[in-house]
């Protein structure tokens, strides 16, 4: 199995998983161009994809569906709040309705070797979602755009060999900065995005001896640093009781416009 992340930020989304013979993108939130050239460099084309998992309906996880649609004839998978938000959007009202199917969060989906299970996340989009894949015993998960989490999202998590998890803003950037008041208040809240402080407590709950890697994902350009972001979750691992070092861990922060190393486990 392998996972990398194409690019992951406020200002577009990509992720690729795979095996030797199925291959998936959850979100295109990228030009068709930049995933294009993204699939290149890891030997693939774009008719390798056996289909696209969106994760909800926002630009930075769609921007490139309606062209990357219309130059091929991959399904697209979402759940049916996302397709009824995509296909209601003058940019992507040209994509057949048919081309879509239909997800629900913890009902699996096959397709090819691999096993997609949706997850439910808490934030402001129709019926947004977050995916665990599995190959046999392995398993990857892409889990952004979460303003909360509970025991069902740490539930989910566990046993993974590899995690992207959302790590989007420092609280006191997000305070002191340029955002409007109602702004920051939509992103602090329990349907917006997870702060640093948050996403670390969070992996604490979720690490386990064979982790591969464990990328931070959908960081905010204005109110987070990488450093800043990274730093953070290490603190908040070395503050809690869960029995693992940082310095031992596999943690990255997946990039925003460099696709990150493939971790192939």
């Amino acid at each position: 199995m392998r996972f990398q992340s194409i690019a992951s930020g406020s200002s577009g989304n990509c992720i690729y998983i795979g095996s030797d013979t199925t291959h998936l993108l959850v979100d295109v939130g990228i030009s068709r161009k930049r995933t294009v050239q993204a699939l290149k460099d890891i030997g693939l084309e774009l008719k390798d994809i056996n289909g696209i998992f969106l994760t909800h309906e926002h630009s930075d996880h769609i921007a490139g569906l309606a062209m990357i649609a219309k130059m091929t004839d991959m399904p697209i998978y979402a759940t049916q709040g996302t397709i009824r938000a995509i296909r209601g959007s003058a940019k992507c009202a040209d994509i057949p309705e048919e081309r879509f199917i239909r997800v629900k969060a913890d009902e699996k989906v096959s397709i090819g070797d691999l096993k997609v299970d949706p997850m439910t996340i808490s934030h402001d989009a129709a019926e947004p979602v977050g995916y665990r894949v599995f190959y046999g015993h392995q398993k990857a998960c892409v889990c952004t755009d979460l303003g909360c989490y509970n025991e069902y999202t740490a539930e989910c998590l566990k046993d993974s060999d590899v995690v992207l998890l959302e790590a989007n803003h420092d609280v006191n950037m997000l305070q002191v900065g340029p955002y409007p008041y109602p702004l920051k208040q939509r992103i602090l809240s329990n349907r917006g995005h997870l702060s640093n402080v948050s996403s670390g407590q969070l992996l604490s709950g979720i690490l386990n001896d064979h982790m591969k890697g464990i990328f931070l994902g959908h960081l905010s350009k204005e109110n987070n640093l990488p450093e800043l972001a990274f730093e953070t979750v290490r603190l908040e691992i070395a503050a809690s009781e869960c029995g693992y070092h940082a310095d031992e861990l596999p943690i990255r922060v997946a990039g925003r416009s460099v696709p990150s190393p493939m971790v192939e486990f």
